[in-house]
Order: C-alpha cells, then structure tokens, then sequence
C-alpha cells in the first residue's frame, strides 16, 4: 500500500497513529483498522461510509451496536444496490455479446451481391441513337448481371463490371487513401459546424423522402460519391423500386457498392459510371431525382443548371429533393469564377426550379458557416456559405 494511501486514510481519521517528533508510529490497534477498512472496501463502501461505520465500530465498542437498525440498514442498502448493479451489468452484458454477435457477422461479409438487374435493361438506351441495348457475354447470378457487355445495333458498347455500368472513361480518385480511411479522415480534418450543417440537411431530406410511397418507383441520384445520403437511407427504401446512382469515379461506386452488399438488406440499386450529362437511360423514366450537391459540384465547371440539361429524363410528375451550396458573399479572391456564380446563389436557383415547372412543398436554409475543411476548400477566408434545400413535385 503506497503513503499517499495511508497519508489519505490519516487524513480522514480511519487510522490514527502515534506522532513523535517527525515520525509515525503504527500500531496492532492501526493495523486492525487498516484490515476493517479493507474488508468495507471490498463490500464496496466507499471511503465516506467507512468513516460512518468507524464511528458506530469506535463509540459502540462492547454494545449491542450490530443490532441498531440504522447501523443494519446501511449494509442492506449497499446489498440491495449491488444487486441493482449486478442486474445492470447482466443487461449491458447481454448488450454487448449481442453487438460482438452483430460485428462479428458483419465480419465474416455477406453473400449478398448487387448487380444490374435483368428487368433494368428495358429502361436502359443507346446514347449515341436512344435504341435499346442488348446484353452479350453476360454473367448472370440471380437474375443479376454481375459482368458482361451491353450492345447496340449502331455500334455503341458499354461495360458492366463488378455489376457496376460504365460509360465512357471512368474518373479516378485523388484522395490516395481507401474510402474507409477517406471518410474517417473527412470526419477528422472538416470544420464540426460544417458537418452539422450536412447532418442536419441529410436529416431534413431524409425525413422528406420517407413521406413518401416509392414502390415500383424509379429514383435517380445525381453524385452518389461514397453514398453519404444512400447509405443512410438505403434500408428505408422499398425493395421494388429502382435506385440509380451515378456517379463518375468507378472506385467510389466499387466503395459503397461493397458496403451496401454487408448490410443484410438487399435493394434494388443500379450503379452508373458515367458524366451527369451521359446517363444511358429512357426519357421520361425518373420519379424522382436526389440532387444532393450533384448540381453544385457541376457547376464549378459549368455555367449549365444541371437539372434543366437532364430535363428530359424527368416524368412530367417528376419530385426533386435537392440541395445546394449558395453563398452569402463572393469575396475578391473567390475560387467560383464569375460566369459560374448565378448557380451558387440561392434566389438564382430558385428560379431555375420555378423554370422547370417544380411546385415546393417544403423549403430550408441552413445556418452560415465560414469555413470547411481539406475538402470543402471551394470558399475562402470573408465568404460564407449556406445549404439551400428544396422538396417539391412538377
């Protein structure tokens, strides 16, 4: 037992030894103390009880003390308490066997693949003549293309791999880490205010997307990326209907492709490798398009509203659940170049949905925020951005 301990249990009186001169000294009636304040310890009392139950043991010596009711209760209470704990540790016990169950199975992977399924094929076109396409040298488990090569008579050929369609060549990723390490670091080096603003904007178009009655419905997300609203909706989702995910970079597909296939629910999704403006499917087939920041990040290349060059893909009852990044304020040394601006500015965005015929049912603004972080590095020191975020129905 170290000083500090017995200088502590000095200090609050459990034991008190002869002091001569500059020394203690510690005797037989010191050691039975110290063996009675460990026999309480390991009952679980704690340092304030003991002292309590020192004082019936010193002033009640040779008295019927033990049979006081007070004095009895103070052990009955500690008794009934640790049996509350105990009962509290079976239950965070069973708790976390059952997590380790979970992760362990979540381990092990699932046989569960996503490929591109037959019936897709028919809302699928040629974008070079708009015909549609024929499967050849095709891989089918479970009515599920996983590779093969789709034709068309005029000569066109697209490539599915790993049950991922490819148009054209696939954009590659300059992160350098694995989508797992990616999104940690994302976590790690974005401004908290930043990703707050993301949660609750995901929270919002989540709660939109739920009101509604998907089945045998076909939902396009324009930029899936790693799947930050997909996988966080992908459960919710009814099994028969369609969701497209598009997106140009093939690693990022393959990423989230794996990540839905360990979860055990299985979904219908087609995974599309292709430019926004190179989607290869039917006009008039979407019910919904998700835009969760696909138009904004195209717009830092292009002057187009993104929406309005895919316009003939959408339904005439077409929803949209979007959001876009708007600023407050361009500063003098802004990375956004001038002729691209109207499409971060949310009164501009506005009226490019109203162009397209879309009624809102419900509209938010999120707070202003002025800064990012590595990769959200688009606005610099003197400018603020904000989430616009719309959900409404032509």
């Amino acid at each position: 037992m170290s000083i500090d301990t017995i200088r502590h249990y000095m200090d609050l009186g459990l034991i008190v030894p002869e002091k001569r001169g500059g020394h203690y000294f510690f005797d037989k009636r010191c050691q039975n103390d110290l063996e009675l304040i460990l026999e309480f310890k390991g009952m679980g009392f704690s340092l304030n009880e003991i002292k309590n139950l020192f004082l019936y043991e010193n002033f009640g010596k040779f008295t019927d003390y033990e049979k006081d009711t007070y004095y009895q209760s103070l052990f009955m209470d500690k008794y009934e308490k640790i049996e509350q704990e105990i009962k509290n540790l079976v239950v965070i016990k069973d708790k976390l066997k059952a997590k380790l169950d979970d992760l362990s199975a979540k381990s092990e992977g699932s046989s569960s693949m996503i490929g591109i399924d037959l019936k897709v094929l028919d809302i699928l076109k040629c974008l070079k003549c708009s015909k549609k396409l024929i499967l050849q040298d095709g891989m089918i488990s479970r009515n599920q293309i996983m590779e093969g090569k789709l034709t068309c008579d005029c000569g066109e050929e697209y490539l599915i791999e790993s049950g991922i369609l490819s148009v054209g060549k696939p954009f590659k990723s300059t992160t350098g880490l694995p989508f797992e390490e990616y999104i940690l670091e994302y976590i790690h080096v974005t401004d908290p205010a930043y990703l707050e603003n993301i949660h609750k904007g995901g929270e919002w178009s989540k709660r939109k997307i739920v009101q509604l009655d998907l089945s045998d419905k076909v939902l396009l997300e324009l930029g899936s990326g790693v799947g930050f609203f997909l996988r966080n909706i992908y459960q919710e989702l009814p099994e028969d209907c369609l969701y497209i995910a598009v997106d140009r970079n093939l690693e990022r597909h393959r990423f989230l492709k794996s990540a839905l296939e360990r979860t055990s629910s299985k979904r219908n999704i087609l995974f599309i490798c292709a430019d926004f403006l190179d989607i290869p499917i039917q006009d008039y087939s979407v019910d919904m398009v998700i835009d969760q920041s696909g138009t904004s990040n195209y717009s830092f290349e292009h002057e187009e509203f993104l929406l309005r060059e895919l316009v003939s893909l959408f339904k005439p009852d077409c929803y949209l659940l979007g959001s876009f990044i708007a600023f407050k304020n361009f500063s003098t040394k802004s990375k956004i170049e001038a002729r691209f601006r109207d499409n971060f500015i949310a009164s501009k965005v506005k009226e490019n949905i109203n162009s397209l015929k879309y009624i809102p049912f419900d509209e938010r603004t999120s707070e202003y925020i002025d800064k990012g972080g590595r990769y959200e590095n688009f606005f610099v020191q003197g400018e603020e951005i904000y989430s616009y975020s719309f959900f409404g129905k032509r």
